[in-house]
């Protein structure tokens, strides 16, 4: 764990953050912190404010008002390196396995240590050697090769945008699995959803936004 985010306690904190798109305004003076090593759940109906708020800590956008730090005293842009952002969209490509999408995207991460591509494969549960195309996968097949893709540079905070999306019984078992494997490994994940009983089983801590605002905040500590 980062010696700055074990001293302060916090591996992300948010004060008094807003974001406007020209006359909209996508998030209302949110505030929050997030604890090391913790899950914690971004509820709300769609249009609530959740990837926007995923945006601005991956450091894909800067927010309009207020002001966010990670990992101590880093602002999101600065701390790219060590966060994990998987969209909602899967950001592979169809026509190439899972393997090649990966050994594409490895390539991507020049003078860093990564795992390779079939061991983030085999991290997620899927076949390295599958020749089947990306387009021809599941719904949780896909979901977890665009893990894959997220894991290969070993991020301290892990950004999730609804994981869960289409994804049958047993393929959201098999993440959860997953997730809390990671969150004993020490990773701080946080992820958004509308379906919060299926992330119910690793939750530290729920955000839940309504038009922008935090509704309610329950944050607790788990137990040893």
């Amino acid at each position: 764990m980062n010696a700055t985010a074990s001293e302060n306690g916090s591996v992300a904190r948010l004060a008094g953050v807003s974001k406007v798109f020209g006359n909209f305004a996508a998030l209302k003076r949110v505030s929050a912190e997030f604890a090391p090593g913790r899950c914690y759940v971004l509820l709300g109906e769609n249009g609530a404010g959740k990837s926007t708020l995923l945006r601005i800590l991956a450091g894909l956008l800067r927010p309009s008002q207020g002001e966010v730090r990670l990992f101590g005293d880093c602002e999101p842009h600065q701390a790219r390196a060590r966060i994990g952002y998987m969209s909602h969209a899967p950001m592979l490509y169809d026509e190439l396995t899972a393997r090649e999408n990966l050994d594409y995207f490895r390539n991507l991460y020049t003078g860093r240590a990564c795992l390779t591509s079939a061991e983030a494969l085999c991290r997620v549960g899927l076949e390295p050697e599958l020749k089947r195309p990306i387009g021809q996968y599941s719904q949780g097949m896909r979901q977890r090769a665009s893990l894959a893709r997220v894991l290969m540079p070993a991020p301290e905070l892990l950004l999730l945008d609804e994981p869960f999306s289409n994804m049958d019984v047993e393929s959201v078992r098999q993440m959860v699995e997953l997730l809390a494997e990671l969150r004993q490994s020490g990773c701080t994940i946080i992820l958004a959803t509308h379906q919060r009983e299926l992330a119910a089983p690793i939750a530290d801590g729920a955000l839940t936004l309504k038009a922008g605002r935090v509704a309610s905040s329950e944050m607790r500590v788990p137990e040893q």
